[in-house]
């Protein structure tokens, strides 16, 4: 009787064990399914195929891509399809961060009862609204004329990103066959607006700036001297330029690497490390879902003439370009960022859990830095250079390596109320920031600007 009531507890045991694991299974399924099918391995699948999917558009109803007579098409515009491609993506999931790979069970209309082998009848297949402007893109990407590299702008109001440009990249609607030993095509499948990383040169001179203004008292009444270099702690630190005796503003503006590898000896490493995680270069921000490159900062082995060099952006310094621009929205926006995302409409994602502020800054911070960095576009760099905006920028030259050209950068905002826009572009051995990705900048932001004022 004894071996009945145990064996009884255990078929008990078995049985409950079950019935909750079938539950879990269906609980999960029910809300995970379509996420599951949605995998870029599946993609392989007929069934989640896109060749019968929704529409993908930009915001202003251009269509980016199509189905038509069991055919997935593209733009008819090839400029248009090359420089959305890392945005909109290919018939393949081989850019598995593209909105047809992440929601290619939407597009496709996959039914959570037959899955893969849903009828017609029963799926319900979605078109989707993009934030960017496809016109804006294909100046940029012609602005980019065959270099590599990467940028993004994003109304900081709203986060709605309004033009995301990689390159290397290819047609949509006529793929090639892409080698591992093809230098021409290497990362093409890569976004580098949101997947990889950089040394970011003198636009990381915002970072100890924020800094300085924060812990060093004084600093913003103090003189510094350049002399076009300075030997700290038997190491070199060389300017671009000698500046002579220039205020912190004028450091600022003409980019003095004295004197931010003075700024930055003083602040000390842990100081610098802090602020390189409160302002985000080593966070990771979730973008339509997609996770943001981590950017580097360590100087736990580093000598004080690394500190230096660390201060001016240089040393084992990396950040991925979204992270910068985000960077730049919180100047904008008075300390607090806005989190960017590329989908417009809402009936594909819920945006509340997409679209959010987080704060990096305190707001006189914030208002400081900004005014340095107007100050920078006003006085050096020349308003001239954007005729239609009001442009707060810093820019960069980040040294790569003694064989190669440096990467050219810049990132900023524009104060203009009808188009808050900011952003953050860099060219792969560009040269200097300013005449590389300063250039690509000014010609997309005029296709922005003009287009959210004409509403085109």
């Amino acid at each position: 009787m004894k071996r009945i009531r145990i064996r009884s507890y255990f078929v008990f045991l078995f049985a409950l064990l079950f019935l909750i694991g079938i539950s879990v299974f269906t609980s999960r399924y029910l809300t995970s399914a379509k996420s599951w099918a949605n995998m870029p391995y599946n993609g392989h699948f007929d069934g989640l195929g896109i060749s019968n999917g929704g529409t993908i558009s930009d915001c202003y109803g251009a269509p980016l891509a199509y189905s038509s007579d069991g055919e997935r098409l593209y733009n008819p515009i090839q400029s248009v399809r090359e420089a959305t491609l890392h945005t909109v993506g290919d018939t393949s999931t081989n850019i598995s961060t593209a909105i047809q790979s992440i929601y290619r069970s939407s597009i496709n209309g996959y039914n959570i009862i037959f899955g893969v082998a849903s009828p017609t009848a029963m799926t319900s297949k979605k078109d989707i609204t993009l934030t960017i402007d496809s016109a804006a893109c294909a100046t940029a990407y012609e602005a980019m004329a065959g270099r590599k590299g990467a940028i993004v702008v994003y109304n900081y109001k709203t986060g709605e990103i309004m033009c995301s440009v990689s390159t290397p990249t290819y047609d949509p609607a006529n793929p090639p066959e892409i080698s591992s030993d093809d230098t021409k095509y290497d990362g093409a499948y890569l976004d580098k607006t949101i997947s990889a990383l950089y040394t970011p040169g003198s636009t990381f001179k915002i970072v100890t700036m924020c800094a300085a203004l924060e812990n060093i008292s004084g600093v913003e009444s103090r003189t510094f001297h350049c002399e076009g270099s300075t030997d700290i702690d038997g190491g070199k630190v060389v300017c671009m330029d000698e500046h002579g005796d220039i205020t912190l503003e004028q450091a600022m503006s003409h980019s003095c690497n004295i004197a931010f590898a003075e700024l930055a000896c003083e602040l000390g490493k842990d100081t610098l490390k802090k602020y390189a995680d409160q302002l985000g270069i080593t966070s990771s921000y979730k973008i339509d879902g997609n996770p943001t490159a981590i950017g580097h900062f360590d100087l736990s082995k580093a000598t004080m003439s690394e500190v230096a060099w660390s201060g001016i952006g240089q040393y084992t310094n990396e950040v991925c370009p979204m992270n910068l621009a985000i960077l730049s929205s919180a100047i904008a926006r008075g300390g607090v960022a806005m989190i960017p995302h590329t989908v417009k409409n809402s009936s594909i994602l819920d945006l509340s859990k997409l679209t959010n502020s987080k704060p990096l800054l305190k707001a006189s911070t914030a208002k400081k830095v900004g005014e340095m960095m107007r100050a920078t576009v006003r006085d050096y760099y020349g308003d001239w250079n954007f005729p239609s905006l009001t442009v707060c920028a810093k820019t960069g030259t980040a040294e790569v390596g003694s064989d190669e050209e440096a990467h050219g950068w810049i990132t900023g905002y524009t104060l203009d109320d009808d188009c808050p826009l900011a952003f953050s572009c860099v060219i792969e051995n560009g040269g200097l920031g300013f005449y590389s990705a300063g250039q690509v900048v000014s010609q997309t932001l005029e296709v922005i600007s003009q287009n959210m004022r004409s509403g085109d």
